[in-house]
């Protein structure tokens, strides 16, 4: 079997690489050529790939319904399967099969991973902004809108969901998009875990856990530690994960869940963004500055929460959370002593201790309306943050990179308070619609504790909101094919970060910055075959006004401003494709038109605008793909082959720097033995299998053009799964 892949990238900037495209395509499609042939001498797999079900989400309703059923963009990407030949570090691993998602590795775990979704949050220059993070239901974005994905524990879960579109916004802030991680229950029979790997660059992780259920008790237990050397030099990092799920049954139709987990970085290497001339040099190397102050970033945070149902009756159900957590950053920066003289300067260490807290209570009713079905929920969240940000000097004397002087002191609160409630009605046999609304109130703020002579009570308070309906309408054509049309409103405030520094050199935080406000449509096509198959098809349309965008950044000081409309609109693929009992095909493509509609940038000056209208947005590519086949079953052989490739991408407003297409191709197999009291999988991995040389990552309007990171060579892993269960019943 032979399988060819035509790529086409048609920005100007990666039109030179087109013959390497080309070459890669070649090699890609000679590659699966050989992949049946080289275990031709090997008995075939005593089971075959198991007919795909149903696949069930909630984050799209809160109700559990068959994602193909919803009138949304929504995907769930299975994990912690025995022969998934991945190591399980990073969600990029997992969100590059999701269509319209971009994930990226930056090889810098002091800033984690980027992650936008149709183009939001694509402004982020550390962390995730613009997309909403959650784990089991925990928020893993605070309440001004600012994430991360460092504590995602991998080796308990069970999946992650992915919406797209109108519906993310009955979220509330920043819900460009909503990723939300679900760990795994408790399993029969009990089973102990075991995941072990090695890699290239010094890279290693073990995973433990055990999982389980005993009467009305389940359990899933898992403990993770990370290890790498970095690609680049000055990117060492060490990262431990630990996640327990715990659950009850209580009385009749009622469930306890109890959720903790924690995640430590200890002392992660900043590795920086690096200028195209140095880029082009030695892609290894680290910027100039973080060898001189030892940029690095610590991290200790640890979360619990509880989560209680109870079916009331028949038709009525409740839910209620409560979490509560803290998390410690220190983080070593590069500022140059000479922008730390003036005496408004936060210095160049930041130090934040953050408590974090809330509750989701949520009412849920299922029945009749008219004689049709109707399902309904409605509910209140309610999530605060207590930040507590010093800021010191970076260097005593001559001596970069220690903790100097205090610079900054001040305690910054955010807490939202949202309303929402959403339905689902199948009106008629074919037809259904969805309606939903939320209001959001979010307060902003600060205590200044840091005031001199010279440097004023910077105190202030702002702040804002919002009500979003959205509505949804699928028809189902009675031959696996449903056809939606969904509508809604948005909105993204700045965070605490954006609204830090006014502009003109003032003091003070930057309280007449604004919400972000958008208007999203969407069409889309859903199609299942009877093996088991999907094929997937949205357009979107999201438009935007007073986007948030950089005015400046220097001297350790990033200003933003609202810079008035912009637009996102494009389309997404999806497919899922059983080739026989042993061969699967899985592929997405994204195709995105970004851009700024209105001009900014000191447009009465004599050059004119900085930033014209038309310019596409920084920090995404026109388009991208991942495709993917994999031969085998679930025990014995398996095999697979990608390839990933994307558009090139600009890492300034003003559209003055690119980082180029690239495409790369990546190859796997294991074997999976398979008895009643066990499951061993050891397997082998190689990535960027031509060792192509491109830019992985852009940091958006980094100062002095050090925008570009750097992306591996060629790497290989190698890894062992195993599973030992409990013979028996409970």
């Amino acid at each position: 079997m032979s399988v060819f892949v035509f790529l086409r990238l048609s920005d100007g900037a990666a039109a030179p690489h087109a013959q390497t495209l080309r070459r890669t395509a070649l090699a890609l499609a000679l590659v699966v050529a050989a992949v049946p042939s080289a275990f031709a001498q090997s008995p075939p797999p005593k089971k075959a790939t198991p007919k795909q079900l149903p696949v069930i989400v909630v984050t799209a309703t809160r109700m559990p319904e068959p994602a193909f059923d919803i009138p949304a963009s929504i995907s769930a990407v299975g994990i912690g399967h025995i022969d998934d030949a991945t190591p399980g570090i990073n969600a990029s691993e997992y969100l590059r099969q999701v269509p319209g998602v971009l994930a990226r590795d930056r090889q810098n775990y002091a800033q984690d991973e980027q992650i936008s979704i149709r183009g939001f949050g694509s402004r982020s220059t550390f962390g995730v902004r613009g997309v909403r993070l959650y784990t089991d239901g925990i928020p893993a974005t605070m309440p001004d809108g600012q994430g991360q994905v460092s504590n995602f524990d991998f080796g308990g879960a069970d999946r992650i969901e992915v919406l797209r579109g109108p519906f993310s916004a009955l979220y509330g802030n920043s819900s460009g998009g909503v990723v939300q991680l679900f760990t795994a229950d408790g399993s029969q029979p009990s089973e102990l875990l075991g995941n072990f790997g090695l890699g290239s660059d010094g890279a290693w992780r073990a995973d433990v856990g055990a999982r389980g259920t005993r009467g009305g008790f389940g359990y899933n237990l898992d403990l993770s530690d990370f290890h790498t050397n970095g690609f680049r030099r000055h990117s060492r990092a060490q990262r431990t994960n630990g996640n327990a799920k715990l659950d009850w049954k209580i009385g009749a139709g009622g469930k306890l869940t109890v959720l903790l987990n924690t995640v430590s970085l200890p002392q992660t290497q900043d590795p920086q963004g690096l200028t195209w001339a140095q880029y082009r040099a030695d892609p290894r190397q680290a910027a100039p500055a973080s060898l001189a102050y030892n940029t690095r970033k610590s991290v200790h945070q640890w979360q619990g929460g509880a989560v209680f149902t109870q079916q009331l009756d028949a038709h009525q159900s409740v839910r209620a959370l409560v979490y509560y957590g803290q998390r410690g950053v220190r983080q070593f920066l590069s500022i140059p002593p000479a922008a730390q003289k003036s005496p408004l300067s936060s210095g160049g260490v930041v130090d934040l201790h953050t408590i974090y807290q809330g509750t989701d209570l949520r009412w849920m009713w299922s029945g009749d309306l008219a004689g049709r079905p109707l399902n309904f929920s409605a509910g209140v969240a309610y999530d605060d943050e207590a930040q507590h940000r010093n800021g010191y000097d970076n260097f005593v004397g001559t001596t970069l990179g220690v903790a100097g002087a205090l610079r900054r002191d001040e305690q910054d609160n955010v807490y939202n308070i949202d309303e929402y409630a959403q339905g689902t009605w199948k009106f008629a046999d074919r037809w259904s619609l969805t309606l939903g609304a939320r209001h959001s109130v979010v307060r902003f703020s600060s205590a200044d504790f840091y005031v001199t002579g010279k440097n004023p009570d910077d105190s202030g308070r702002v702040a804002y909101g919002s009500t979003n309906p959205v509505a949804g309408l699928m028809f189902d054509t009675g031959a696996r094919w449903h056809l939606y049309a969904s509508y809604g409103t948005g909105f993204e405030t700045p965070t605490f970060s954006e609204i830090g520094y006014r502009p003109n050199g003032k003091s003070g935080l930057n309280l007449s910055l604004r919400p972000s406000r958008s208007k999203n449509g969407e069409i889309g096509s859903k199609w299942s075959f009877d093996d088991g198959g999907r094929l997937d098809l949205a357009l979107f349309d999201a438009n935007s006004r007073n986007e948030i965008a950089v005015l400046s950044s220097s001297g350790g000081r990033t200003i933003y401003q609202n810079v008035g409309a912009a637009r996102r609109r494009g389309a997404e693929l999806g497919l899922q494709l059983p080739l026989g009992d042993a061969w699967r095909l899985d592929a997405t493509y994204t195709w995105l038109q970004a851009q700024f509609r209105s001009a900014f940038g000191d447009c009465a000056g004599p050059s004119g605008c900085r930033v014209a209208a038309g310019t596409r947005l920084p920090g995404v590519p026109r388009q991208w793909l991942h495709a993917g086949l994999r031969w085998g079953g679930t025990v014995g052989w398996h095999a697979g082959i990608s390839v990933d490739a994307a558009g090139a991408v600009s890492a300034d407003d003003a559209d003055t720097l690119r980082a180029p297409g690239y495409a790369i191709a990546g190859v796997n197999g294991g074997y999976t033995f398979d008895s009643e009291r066990y499951q061993i999988a050891p397997f082998v991995r190689a990535d960027n299998l031509f060792d192509r040389k491109y830019v992985g990552s852009v940091i958006v309007n980094q100062a002095s053009g050090a925008s570009f990171e750097p992306a591996t060579g060629r790497t290989f892993w190698a890894g062992v799964t195993v599973a030992l269960r409990r013979a028996g019943s409970e």
